[in-house]
């Protein structure tokens, strides 16, 4: 059994890191440390263990860490339990900046695993597998839009959500559709729209190029991926059906078998394409 510590007391901690943990047959929630004590001994006792008041000693009692708390909160608290040697189930993205992202990746010392649920989904991950990997294709292109400051949405009171938009929230997702087929960004175009919207132009190393249009502030919801090349066209299917539980198993599984694409070195990627796009929209304005 692999123990965990779950670091965070939100939402999605609560429905998708401690459920799916908890889900998992050679997995076990030891215990949850949280910024907000009460918040956290609400959680521990839903899920049936421990509340802990220092988060060091919850590193030290588990073989893993599954962190759920802001990207830049995570870059900071992630270090102590890296730097302990433990596996680490991170969010993306990984940080708000490069140099964070760095000091982590840096910092690990065991298998990691960061959360990108439409690449884990193991429905997607066979049409990846099957449809995508392997070939050579010109180019893609990724919507993903969205709405969630509406009420009743869980995410819609997410401060850095809000001070960052849907580039470094929807932004990884895109990214882990690019990269693992068409190679590391090695340039970067992106303007802005309308109030958190923005558009990237980007150039793999491949010569592959793409494209990607990205809101938290959409009117309407669009999750789209395309891929083209020499043997045709690879359209990604529906997300609706995504199993977010089986997402979070298939992560647990990598961090078992001590190996995968999205580890924390490929979300180090993301971080620097993210922030070179952030850089180079404001530069557009």
């Amino acid at each position: 059994m692999l123990s965990f510590g779950l670091v965070g007391t939100s939402y999605w901690a609560d429905v998708t890191h401690a459920a799916g943990i908890a889900a998992h047959p050679e997995a076990e929630l030891v215990g949850v440390w949280g910024r907000d004590p009460a918040k956290a001994a609400a959680l521990a006792a839903k899920h049936g263990v421990r509340a802990f008041d220092d988060l060091d000693e919850l590193i030290a009692a588990v073989d893993a860490v599954a962190f759920s708390v802001p990207p830049d909160v995570q870059a900071e608290l992630a270090l102590s339990a890296a730097e302990a040697g433990k596996s680490l189930l991170l969010e993306k993205p990984l940080a708000l900046s490069v140099e964070a992202a760095e000091r982590l990746v840096d910092a690990v010392r065991a298998p990691t695993v960061v959360f990108f649920t439409f690449r884990l989904d193991p429905g997607l991950a066979a049409w990846y597998r099957d449809e995508v990997d392997g070939r050579s294709w010109d180019g893609a292109s990724v919507l993903y839009l969205a709405s969630i400051f509406e009420p009743g949405n869980p995410f819609g009171h997410s401060p850095w959500r809000r001070e960052q938009g849907g580039l470094w929230d929807v932004g990884p997702h895109a990214l882990s559709a690019l990269l693992p087929a068409l190679g590391k960004v090695e340039r970067v175009e992106a303007v802005r729209g309308p109030r958190d919207e923005v558009h990237l132009a980007l150039t793999h190393e491949s010569g592959a190029a793409s494209s990607v249009a990205l809101s938290l502030t959409a009117p309407a919801g669009v999750s789209e991926v395309v891929f083209w090349g020499a043997e045709g066209l690879a359209r990604r299917p529906d997300t609706a059906d995504v199993d977010r539980i089986a997402a979070y198993g298939a992560a647990i599984d990598a961090l078992l078998v001590g190996h995968t694409t999205f580890d924390a070195s490929f979300g180090l990627e993301v971080v620097r394409v993210l922030a070179a796009a952030e850089s180079a929209a404001g530069h557009s304005q």
